[in-house]
């Protein structure tokens, strides 16, 4: 039974040694997300010390996933996305096919798995994370430019295709010697594809002249405490009808985000939101790092560099191949493949409901992490690798740094 301050241990402990940890990533010029996962692996029950609550750092990861997926809808522009789906929609799903492909031939041949598992592997090590791009484009300054319209929107088709298997995954994915039933697998998948239809079309003809008019009214009351109460009310409360109606939380509030963005005040809402949605991301990483057993990497290394192969070599040529083939000039099709070699959110997403399911083992939960882990650190070397190659030369000052001298 916890403990009546596991709340606030839980709450201190994830934020002094994620902003610790990340702190040394910085200086190490890696990825913060690496120390708060590192930071997650220290408050866990596989390491010496304290151990932070384990039932209740999930519930607060949910939170943070449900504001990480606020933040991408808010982001989210559907023109951008239009003005390059001539690359972005073929290259997102080849380089899921080819990811799950070679999760599977991985998982099937060489670590022993059942297809189920093996699939749902190279499935989670097919996508990006949102977060480790965005940044990594900022600092590079090719946020706005070609490539990174490009880039975001071939991670959009990413998370559009994970958030619709999120929804269906536990209707497809049944007990061990359960019977399959085709015709009940149909109808259910397709009631389900039916809700998921009309609550879209809600949200977006209905919620897109409602929520507006909500956000002005609460503008109009001068309060930025209320408005910032009612950004948050908006999404968390979308994204729990979704819950109550598909068992998904990312759906309502991507659906919500991208309500808003539309919006007058979407640039208000995103800017009144942002502390909460990076304070509950760290939360969301550090409650990964808790999962994870740090052991795998010495009593599993071959297998810890096959999955990491993956998502470094095989999504990389995946995107090469299709960038190639819609004759992207070397720099652009060199940056594109540099930024979506690694994985995050939603593959932890994704493991921790497969392991719910169970179709999936700790040892392959452990070792998608692992993947993670290392290919965020990896991910500005292999960009560095990228630009000798003949991506866009480094030495631009990042967009997002502090300069001390004005702070």
């Amino acid at each position: 039974m916890p403990h009546a301050d596991s709340l606030i241990s839980t709450l201190v402990a994830a934020f002094v040694l994620a902003f610790a940890f990340g702190m040394i990533a910085n200086r190490l010029k890696l990825s913060p997300l690496v120390g708060y996962l590192v930071a997650g692996i220290f408050v866990g029950p596989y390491t010496i010390g304290f151990v932070a609550d384990t039932t209740l750092a999930p519930q607060l990861a949910e939170i943070g996933v449900i504001l990480l997926m606020f933040g991408v809808g808010l982001h989210f522009s559907p023109a951008d996305l239009m003005r390059v789906r001539r690359v972005a929609v073929p290259g997102a799903l080849v380089q899921i096919a080819s990811a799950t492909a070679l999760g599977w031939l991985l998982g099937r041949f060489a670590l022993g798995m059942s297809d189920v598992e093996a699939l749902l592997m190279g499935f989670a090590l097919s996508v990006a994370s949102t977060v480790v791009l965005i940044r990594a484009l900022e600092e590079r300054r090719q946020g706005k430019g070609e490539v990174g319209r490009i880039a975001v929107g071939w991670l959009i088709v990413e998370d559009l295709v994970i958030v619709l298997a999120l929804v269906l995954l536990p209707m497809i994915v049944l007990p061990a010697g359960a019977m399959v039933d085709s015709g009940a697998l149909g109808l259910s998948v397709g009631w389900t594809l039916l809700k998921v239809t009309g609550f879209v079309l809600a949200m977006l003809f209905v919620g897109g002249r409602v929520l507006p008019w909500v956000l002005v009214r609460i503008a109009h009351t001068r309060s930025r405490e209320l408005f910032t109460l009612g950004v948050l009310a908006i999404a968390l409360g979308i994204a729990w009808i979704a819950y109550q109606l598909f068992h998904s939380f990312a759906l309502g509030a991507f659906l919500a985000g991208l309500v808003l963005n539309g919006t007058p005040l979407g640039h208000n809402a995103a800017e009144r939101s942002l502390p909460l949605r990076d304070a509950f991301a760290v939360l969301f990483f550090v409650s990964v790092g808790m999962l994870f057993d740090p052991s795998i990497l010495v009593r599993e290394p071959l297998s810890v560099l096959g999955v990491l192969g993956i998502v470094i070599v095989g999504k990389t040529l995946a995107a090469l191949a299709i960038t190639t083939l819609f004759r992207l000039d070397r720099g652009t099709s060199l940056t594109v493949a540099a930024s979506l070699a690694q994985v995050g959110e939603f593959s932890f997403i994704l493991a921790a409901l497969s392991m719910s399911l169970g179709a999936m083992s700790q040892g392959t939960h452990d070792l998608i992490l692992a993947a993670a882990l290392l290919s965020i650190s990896l991910n500005p070397f292999v960009f560095r690798l990228m630009d000798r190659m003949g991506g866009k030369p480094p030495g631009a000052r990042p967009d997002n740094e502090i300069n001390p001298a004005t702070a």
